[in-house]
């Protein structure tokens, strides 16, 4: 009976061996690990070319969704996933290094923690599965990518290219290029591909450079610090009120300075840009520092010959390096405040602008939220000092460009680098 049963079990046995050694089993492993490499090496492409800096290679960061969709396991698309954030945001480690001393390790580990959010959110909603489902999966990733909590560090959105694709279509624009990007998800990839490709070359044809605003000026300084916490002194203020001096003998009105040109906002500083600005018909915005018990604002302040006042509360600091709310556990400064959703908008004399410090440059909410307010200006400051040679100041001001262009909307610029 025993002999009978093993005979009965042998062929199958046998069978299961041989299609597993088989060519054809061997072929198909070949060819998946194959696909593997290749969706991997396409989100790193993918990330790597699209957010290099330059605003008309945005739209190669929207063929990301095909690589991730059509990865064959969900690890697959998850390291497809870390492949485009991880090449998007390559300039981290350099930049924490500087910014922190010269310690490249928390370089890299701020790098691999930031990545570990898109890779977990893009893990988690990939399927198999085709359909429609498929492109649905796709955009919610891209909405809990966009809002906070995991918007937070929503870097290297392939939405952000709405505005080299469509200028000037605005929402209408936005909604056109999630439907492309559901789209890369499915069979019809390829024309999807054709769309973007002819946008994408029919807009670099065309192209020509923003105008600023009338009587509007945006100022770039290059001073130099050698750590974090180091903010503008007396020498620093004088050469910048010379600069403004200058401008505004040139007929500018609206004068922009980079984030922090202020430095710590106190009293005397108030005092000094107040006298500096005696006699001139200008009203200057900058960025500086304003102190409490719990911590400090990055804040967009307006000053005048007849006085001052705080704009702007940036919404999103810098996680880790600037906002540290965990640091309340311990009963210490918990670092810059941040108001996540207010002030979307300012306003002053005939203006109502979009401010954008620095960080929220790279994320979408804040954008997109004073986008439904109707500005009619975007100030994009910065303080990009601690980014050394790479190119997270020109990804900062190709995402500021892509939205201004957009939603058709001067764009003023004022960077420290």
């Amino acid at each position: 009976m025993i002999l009978d049963i093993l005979g009965r079990l042998r062929p199958k046995a046998f069978w299961d061996w041989q299609s597993r050694s088989s060519p054809s089993h061997s072929k198909t492993d070949h060819s998946t690990i194959l696909r593997s490499v290749f969706c991997i090496a396409g989100g790193i492409l993918t990330g790597t070319l699209g957010w290099c800096g330059i605003p008309q290679l945005l739209p190669v960061g929207m063929l990301f969704p095909g690589f991730w969709a059509f990865a064959p396991s969900r690890v697959m698309g998850a390291l497809v996933a870390g492949g485009h954030f991880l090449g998007a945001s390559r300039g981290l480690p350099q930049g924490v290094s500087l910014f922190f001393g010269p310690q490249f390790s928390i370089g890299i580990a701020l790098w691999l923690a930031a990545s570990s959010v898109f890779v977990a959110v893009h893990a988690a909603l990939w399927t198999a599965k085709p359909g429609w489902q498929r492109s649905v999966r796709y955009l919610v990733a891209v909405i809990l990518m966009a809002v906070p909590p995991f918007g937070i560090v929503g870097w290297a959105s392939p939405i952000t290219a709405a505005g080299i694709l469509f200028p000037a279509w605005g929402w209408l624009g936005l909604a056109i290029t999630a439907i492309l990007l559901g789209a890369m998800t499915q069979p019809t990839w390829k024309i999807a591909v054709l769309v973007i490709a002819a946008f994408a070359t029919l807009n670099a044809a065309t192209w020509t450079a923003s105008t600023l605003p009338s009587k509007w000026r945006g100022i770039n300084t290059t001073f130099r610090f050698d750590r974090a916490g180091q903010y503008a002194d007396y020498q620093q203020h004088l050469q910048t009120i010379e600069v403004v001096r200058k401008a505004a003998a040139s007929g500018a009105k609206h004068i922009v300075l980079p984030e922090s040109a202020f430095g710590i906002w106190t009293p005397t500083t108030e005092r000094l840009w107040q006298q500096s600005l005696e006699h001139l018909d200008v009203t200057v915005i900058g960025g500086a520092i304003k102190l409490d018990a719990t911590g400090y604002d990055s804040v967009l302040i307006e000053v005048s010959a007849n006085g001052s006042k705080i704009l702007y509360r940036q919404r999103m600091p810098v996680p880790v390096s600037m906002w540290q709310p965990w640091n309340r556990l311990f009963g210490e400064s918990e670092g810059a405040h941040a108001t996540l959703f207010d002030n979307p908008v300012i306003e002053g004399a005939g203006y109502r602008a979009a401010p954008l410090i620095c960080y929220e440059q790279l994320i979408l909410w804040p954008v997109l939220q004073s986008m439904l307010y109707r500005p009619d200006t975007i100030l994009a400051v910065g303080n990009g000092w601690w980014t050394g040679g790479s190119n997270i100041v020109a990804i900062q001001k190709a995402s500021a460009l892509a939205w201004s262009r957009l939603f058709n909307i001067p764009l003023v610029i004022a960077f420290n680098e």
